[in-house]
């Protein structure tokens, strides 16, 4: 026999939960993250015109992406992936220092020039869109939107 009763109203959706929506961020910045680690080492083997460009790529990028996930964990910047500190500065140092150690020790070149525009080159990026979201978050705050 049907209930009489009418069915309890369900709450409205009001976007993802705050759990899933700060894993959504942690996973976003891993990836730009990772994705502007191997823009960096596109952009050099370009510059320096080197061939093979897909295992090429691979090939400068994977130390800076070791050290980059090293510092992920070391740090645990999954707890606030954006902040430039220390999330920001970890992960630039981090992939830099870690990328130089492995590149030395498996042979590949560690030239000061070379350390010199890594630091430059990945503080711009990894820094950068850090600062172009801490920027975002600031104006839409300010809006009073969340």
């Amino acid at each position: 026999m049907p209930s009489s009763t009418p069915p309890l109203p369900r709450p409205a959706a009001t976007g993802p939960a705050p759990a899933s929506a700060a894993r959504r961020t942690a996973v976003l910045a891993a990836c730009a993250d990772a994705a502007l680690i191997l823009l960096f080492a596109a952009i050099g083997r370009d510059a320096h015109q080197r061939g093979d460009v897909v295992t090429g790529v691979l090939a400068t990028a994977w130390p800076f992406l070791a050290g980059a996930a090293v510092t992920w964990l070391a740090l645990r910047i999954w707890r606030s992936p954006l902040a430039l500190w220390p999330a920001g500065v970890g992960v630039w140092l981090g992939a830099v220092t870690v990328g130089m150690l492995l590149r030395a020790v498996t042979g590949q070149t560690v030239v000061l020039p070379f350390v010199i525009v890594a630091l430059l080159s990945l503080g711009l990026l990894l820094l950068g869109y850090r600062l172009v979201a801490a920027v975002i978050r600031r104006r839409n705050t300010r809006r009073g939107k969340p």
